[in-house]
């Protein structure tokens, strides 16, 4: 038996005992990485990964340093397009990066902000008191992960260019032509992503517009255009100007819900000061824009120096606290809340939130290079005062309002209680499971490590039959559900937490819900909705896709929640069975064989229509089946979706229907 066996000498030292041969490690295994071979070797560090995220995470990298030059002053237009050769540009009218000897490198200072890690203008405050790039690595990581990279710089009257490979230059910055009578100064860079370290996927036009979107809101008075050179014979484009900036995007956000007031709105600058006299004083910039609307969701967007917070973090911390201080302060004085009442919680106050903040802060501090958390402590306190000062002037000038948004935190609150109770009925159940109503049982594996192990979701108690044969019992397991769950996009907890399918789902996964919720729970590491291929089976998935993102979003956005890909179609000729999962692989199928007249052909319209045996074949067994794991590219986006598509608003969803009828996909 062959055991693998890591020991340490006491001294930071380590030793690999295998199969009874000792390494050690020595002065020769200690490697100096030189240049941006650093981020070619370990990119998850710099841009996140290697994924289709990681990807488009480089050209928000350079978008971001033309943002800057708007927070500036000095940039009022950014375009960037994509070409059918798979690179990507990025131009903008700011200043131009200065091309002149740097006295440190002795190289030009293109050439050293472009090919060396920590360096850029973001260090001195003279060149930006804000902005969002701010370790001198976003655009030197971008050209080291770049199979190549071409940079041009407009100023003093003339156009430069230098050309980069790796990371490395491969040309000295050339002057190449005058600038024309006319002709803005700024920066254009070009490249292709080296797909020899990146994954091989194509950036998304969608992805790109809902982020340039974001941008455009929160830098008001900024043109940035979005051109897909991809498409022909007429390229796609969009162009993205709000002259509202965050209160239009909070508009915007709200536009499929029936909002209870007009968006509350503020801007101040914040003078933060330290009682150590170390640290000078300075200022930050808070906006926040909020309104509360009848859904039972809530969303917020949180924005630092422009850059997406997705983690939030210390503004976000501020909304929220000021948020409901001021609710309950405001209900106590007009006697909407009762001496015996107990105060409103964040919970109570956030539902039907709909709140966007954005922070301009000298310096900033992230939690990590892809800046999804903000940190600095000091912003908490900027940003709740900013919020209860706007929040209760809007509260005593408007009555009516204020006792509207009064009347659903007390609903909200009524309702948590409820689901409270219901969620203890649920935990009280251990054996929920076996005591249900539910037809289909849950049909567990053996396998214990979470790691390894799948539920499947199926419709239905046929194709839960078929499943439960076909399954590997080691790894896999099976939940059947009894026809269509509940619509939890208009339900509120305690009414979710009545229905039997959401009961079973939530024992089923071990990981609660709502305050209750801990991903560390749970049981299965896959999680995957398999329905059927037909209207019927696309609606059951997307209400449990509406669950999920509502009440268990962890699950999705760490890579937990799957669809199945069931064949549309089995073709046989003679002794010989093909499957295929779409109407272009049907044709090619038939195209390939040798009579195609004689075939036969069977279209699946229900998993129950397979016997075990194929539909492990073609949807179960891991050798061969095909998983769509779902993801939040934008969080913003998807919540609009999911509101308009599962809301109570009908207008919006007729409006979505009738404009994308001619592209469904009906079974007669």
């Amino acid at each position: 038996m062959r055991h693998d066996v890591a020991l340490s000498d006491g001294k930071g030292r380590q030793e690999d005992s295998v199969a009874g041969k000792v390494s050690r490690q020595t002065e020769e295994n200690i490697r100096v990485l030189e240049g941006l071979e650093a981020v070619r070797l370990r990119p998850g560090m710099y841009v996140g990964g290697t994924d289709v995220r990681a990807l488009h995470h480089m050209i928000y990298e350079v978008v971001d340093n033309a943002i800057d030059e708007a927070l500036a002053g000095r940039c009022d237009r950014i375009e960037i397009v994509l070409y059918e050769d798979g690179s990507v540009s990025v131009e903008d009218n700011g200043g131009g990066i200065p091309v002149g000897v740097h006295r440190q490198t002795g190289l030009s200072t293109l050439e050293t902000v472009m090919t060396t890690l920590h360096a850029g203008g973001k260090f001195d405050s003279s060149a930006y008191k804000v902005s969002g790039g701010l370790h001198g690595v976003g655009v030197s990581a971008v050209n080291a992960l770049s199979e190549w990279m071409v940079t041009e710089v407009k100023r003093d009257g003339k156009v430069y260019r230098q050309e980069y490979s790796a990371g490395r230059a491969q040309t000295p910055v050339e002057m190449v032509r005058e600038m024309e009578t006319g002709e803005s100064t700024g920066t254009f860079h070009r490249f292709k992503p080296d797909f020899t370290i990146m994954d091989e996927n194509p950036f998304s036009f969608t992805t790109l517009a809902q982020r340039f979107r974001e941008m455009a809101f929160v830098t008001r008075g900024v043109t940035i255009t979005l051109r897909d050179e991809r498409v022909q014979p007429i390229p796609r484009e969009i162009t993205f100007y709000f002259e509202g900036g965050i209160r239009s995007f909070v508009r915007y956000l709200n536009r499929n819900r029936r909002a209870l007031h007009e968006p509350i709105f503020a801007e101040r600058d914040v003078e933060i000061e330290f009682e150590d006299n170390d640290r000078p004083p300075f200022t930050v910039n808070v906006e926040i824009a909020f309104q509360y609307t009848n859904s039972s969701t809530t969303t917020e967007l949180y924005f630092a120096n422009t850059i997406h917070t997705p983690d939030g973090g210390s503004h976000q911390a501020g909304l929220r606290a000021a948020i409901t201080r001021t609710i309950n302060l405001y209900a106590r004085k007009a006697g909407l809340l009762k001496e015996k009442d107990r105060n409103f919680s964040s919970n109570d106050t956030l539902e039907g939130l709909t709140a966007i903040v954005s922070i301009k802060h000298p310096d900033p501090q992230f939690e990590s290079q892809t800046k999804v958390k903000l940190m600095n402590p000091e912003v908490q306190g900027a940003v709740s005062q900013v919020t209860a000062e706007a929040f209760m002037e809007f509260l005593e000038v408007h009555p009516r309002e204020a006792r509207r948004i009064v009347e659903q935190c007390m609903t909200s609150m009524r309702a948590r209680d409820a689901a409270k109770k219901a969620r203890e009925l649920v935990r009280r159940g251990a054996n929920l499971l076996e005591n249900t109503t539910l037809p289909g049982k849950l049909a567990d594996c053996s396998e214990r490590d979470p790691s390894k192990a799948e539920l499947y979701i199926v419709e239905g108690d046929s194709a839960g039959g078929s499943a439960k044969q076909g399954r590997d019992r080691h790894f896999q397991a099976i939940l059947p559900l009894r026809g269509k769950i509940l619509n939890t996009e208009r339900a509120r907890l305690n009414k979710i937490l009545d229905n039997n399918e959401v009961k079973a789902l939530i024992s089923a996964l071990g990981v609660g819900i709502g305050d209750d919720f801990d991903l560390s729970k749970l049981r299965y590491g896959r999680v995957i909705i398999m329905t059927d291929a037909d209207v019927d089976g696309a609606h059951i998935r997307t209400l449990l896709l509406t669950f999920f993102f509502r009440y268990m979003t962890p699950l999705i956005t760490n890579g937990h929640l799957y669809i199945a890909q069931p064949p549309l179609y089995q073709i046989r000729e003679g002794k010989k069975r093909y499957y295929a999962y779409s109407e272009d692989e049907r044709v090619r199928i038939l195209r390939s064989l040798k009579n195609p007249d004689r075939a036969t052909i069977q279209r699946y319209k229900g998993l129950g229509e397979m016997n075990p045996e194929q539909l492990w074949e073609t949807t179960m067994d891991p050798a061969n089946r095909t998983l769509l794991q779902v993801t939040i590219e934008d969080a913003a986006e998807a919540d609009r979706v999911f509101d308009m598509l599962m809301g109570s608003a009908v207008p919006p969803r007729r409006r979505f229907i009738t404009t994308h009828a001619k592209r469904a996909t009906l079974d007669v």
